[in-house]
């Protein structure tokens, strides 16, 4: 735990300007990521007495070993910088949202020369239009498939539509009237891209229209005496109303808002946001954030702004959003969301009428996903804080692990030994930190030698890391880095000669992309940059150094951050090898042990009795699920590389063959057998093949085995003439197909 006035900047190095600031810890990593209109005001608000801190805040400034901040114009590029901070370095301390669900939209790939319509989650793409998000998947399929009736849209997948087109047959939906059939020519891409326009709009919220002119074909055909026609257009007007039922109107001037309300208690909050177009709602989402900070309500609205618009541009931003408490101050805030919509945003609190009525019920809806994130155990910050407790206690720790590495083994039968790494960061899955292995240094089964060869190659990597930064360096200056040009170097007080300086260097903000220090390698211009003074060094000559630091941006790479705790999925001959390891690195400030399966006992290096915890125990709990998400990592990993290579062909083992090349030759011969009797001139014959390759290809036929002749399983004859099925392998090769031989095995 360190001192936070070992760091802290003297009040006047601090300017009293708008500007981003960020805490880092003891290993240069970004732990929070603030701005103020004041960074001299709200810095000093930190290096208070401690007994004064929120708990939160206590812990964060504690964590800390430095600060630093950067200058912006105006408080707008301040709120710019902060977002593009947080969304760079992923701050533990901050305000993250995060989604209690995948929430998916209805999409139409308008980028495409057959736009399709589907169901899609993550992240969005360019050139695809959305809409939602919708509560359910199944709710966005039972709108397309009413409105498929007037918009008949291609709805399939790439590999069904190729097909359809290879063989010339449309699909069942093609032929039931609900897709135009693109596929077999039946309608010109043009005309194809217009209906999937039509969609759209209808989709928008721009529904009188299509409504009224089914209405005036219907009544045409009626007096035509088309009766049948006429019915259709009854039942497709059908459709479209029964689709708009499904939105109802809340907004009668038809506007386009978000609203969005927050429920909070003193450790989390909800927000539950709605999406208003046309006055219908046409989508909602919701999320959940730990308050590891002090924090308002409108604080906590701007960060849902931020998080909600900070990627999005153009009409997906609303020309009202309406909120229970406004960000302070309001103008910044709404100035960057006109910015990044292109024309005035309205940023304000309902007051009365429909919209206030509106609010409510987003209120009433965010109060229940409080409620019901409540009772979610492993996601309560004070349940995962007794967790952590328990296991800092059973396992005689100095303080809680914040940090948990879990290694697991996985085979079969000696084949395909792989292991995995797993990483919980307070309590949560860090998912971005999992790392695979292959099993390099010996062939077989043996799940105690392979946890050391782990363990090993881990944390030598780790002391590299530390090494390359400088951690160890000799009292002498070895980074050899000079400051880039335009930088100047502020006094840093009484941190040591090499430990790492202010720097001020000039920047944009107006980029959002954020001014960063020397440290960080990314000189720009337009700002200034400064650190508080470095925190002192436990022995001279010990510390960061500029140069080392160039590859750091605050998250560090790899195996650069070492845990506080690991975990081996084993018993007592798991836990003593990984111990073994970490003793011939020289490491002994990490703990170790491991979790039996059979009696789920917690194993500590050279104790003959396991640590037994409670059955009702949250440490225990939470132990399990570290080391059942290891088990899970690694069998994943274990399958796709055995599943890997048995797919595997014979020309997967020519040098220089690519999968063009290789898709081009079985194409061309039409299977690996014919391809191994064919000569090098006739192997030449495939566009891209040259004389050396064909040679390379004939080379490597000839010394592969050739496949086992097929057997009539019936008859038990050699049908030695016949060509064994074959089907293409992930590198496009294709092998013949069969039971694989894997199945009689037992994965571990």
């Amino acid at each position: 735990m360190a001192d936070p006035s070992s760091y802290r900047p003297r009040p006047g190095d601090i300017p009293d300007t708008p500007g981003v600031y960020r805490f880092r810890d003891e290993h240069r990593r970004v732990i929070y990521v603030g701005k103020a209109k004041s960074l001299r005001q709200r810095l000093a608000n930190y290096f208070q007495d401690l007994a004064n801190l929120h708990p939160r805040t206590r812990t964060m400034v504690t964590t800390a070993a430095s600060v630093e901040w950067t200058v912006v114009s105006t408080e707008v590029e301040a709120l710019q910088l902060e977002y593009s901070w947080i969304k760079e370095f992923d701050p533990r301390f901050n305000v993250k949202y995060r989604d209690d669900k995948s929430y998916p939209y209805l999409a139409v790939t308008m980028n495409e020369e057959f736009p399709r319509v589907q169901v899609m989650r993550g992240h969005k793409k360019k050139g695809v239009r959305y809409f939602g998000p919708y509560g359910h998947a199944w709710a966005i399929r039972d709108t397309v498939d009413l409105l498929l009736r007037v918009f008949p849209v291609r709805t399939c997948s790439a590999g069904v539509f190729k097909n359809a087109a290879r063989t010339g047959r449309p699909c069942l939906l093609g032929y039931i009237g609900k897709c135009s059939a693109p596929c077999v020519g039946r309608i010109s891409p043009e005309d194809h891209w217009d209906l999937a326009d039509e969609f759209c709009d209808f989709m928008a919220g721009r529904t009188g229209t299509y409504l009224r002119r089914l209405e005036k074909q219907m009544m045409e055909a009626a007096e035509e005496m088309e009766y049948e026609r006429a019915a259709r257009l009854r039942d497709d007007i059908g459709a479209l109303k029964k689709a708009m039922e499904k939105s109802a109107v809340v907004l009668a001037d038809a506007t386009d808002a978000d609203l969005i309300a927050v429920a909070e208690d003193e450790l989390e909050a909800a927000v539950q946001i709605f999406h208003v177009r046309g006055g219908r709602v046409r989508g909602q989402r919701g999320w959940v954030t730990d308050k590891v900070e002090e924090i308002t309500t409108g604080a906590l609205v701007e960060h849902a702004l931020q998080q909600l618009y900070g990627e999005e541009t153009g009409d997906a931003v609303p020309k009202e959003v309406l909120v229970p408490a406004l960000p302070e101050p309001v103008e910044p805030v709404q100035e960057w969301l006109t910015g990044r919509r292109g024309s005035h945003v309205s940023l304000r609190i309902p007051q009365r009428g429909d919209k206030k009525a509106l609010m409510e019920t987003v209120q009433r809806n965010a109060q229940q996903a409080l409620a019901l994130h409540k009772t979610k155990r492993a996601s309560d910050l004070t349940t995962r804080s007794r967790a952590l407790e328990e296991i800092a206690d059973a396992l005689d720790l100095d303080s809680a692990p914040l940090r948990i590495e879990c290694y697991d083994i996985s085979h079969l039968q000696g084949d395909d030994v792989v292991a995995s790494m797993v990483v919980f960061e307070d309590g949560l899955q860090r998912k971005g930190e999992y790392r695979r292995f292959q099993i390099k240094g010996f062939a077989g089964q043996d799940d105690v030698r392979s946890m050391h060869e782990v363990i090993t190659r881990r944390f030598k990597r780790y002391l590299a890391e530390k090494e390359r930064t400088g951690e160890w360096a000799d009292g002498e200056d070895t980074d050899g880095a000079t400051a880039p040009a335009g930088t100047t170097t502020a006094p840093v007080g009484t941190a040591p000669a090499d430990s790492l300086a202010p720097t001020s260097t000039a920047v944009s903000p107006l980029t959002g992309t954020g001014a960063v220090t020397e440290a960080d390698a990314r000189p720009e211009a337009g700002a200034v940059t400064g650190t508080g003074p470095a925190p002192a060094a436990p022995e001279p000559g010990v510390g960061p150094v500029d140069g080392a630091l160039k590859d750091e941006d605050g998250r560090p790479r790899k195996f650069a951050y070492p845990p506080q705790l690991v975990v081996v999925d084993g018993g007592q001959p798991q836990v003593a090898a990984a111990q073994r390891a970490l003793d011939e690195l020289g490491i002994d400030d990490i703990a170790v042990c491991g979790l039996a399966k059979r009696l789920e006992e917690v194993w500590l290096p050279g104790e003959d009795d396991p640590v037994v915890l409670p059955r009702t125990s949250e440490g225990l709990y939470l132990l399990q699920r570290v080391r059942d998400e290891a088990h899970r990592f690694a069998i994943t990993y274990q399958r796709t590389k055995r599943a890997k290579r048995f797919r595997a062909g014979p020309l997967d083992d020519v040098p220089g063959l690519g999968e063009t090349r290789k898709q081009a030759l079985i194409k061309h011969f039409g299977s690996v057998k014919r391809l191994r009797s064919a000569t090098i001139e006739q192997i030449q014959e495939v566009p891209g093949i040259g004389r050396k390759t064909a040679e390379t290809i004939a080379a490597a036929l000839a010394q592969a085995a050739p496949a086992a002749p097929a057997v009539n399983t019936a008859t038990g004859e050699i049908m030695e003439d016949e060509e064994p099925e074959t089907t293409a392998g992930s590198s496009g090769a294709p092998v013949t197909t069969g039971p694989p031989d894997e199945r009689r095995g037992q994965e571990t």
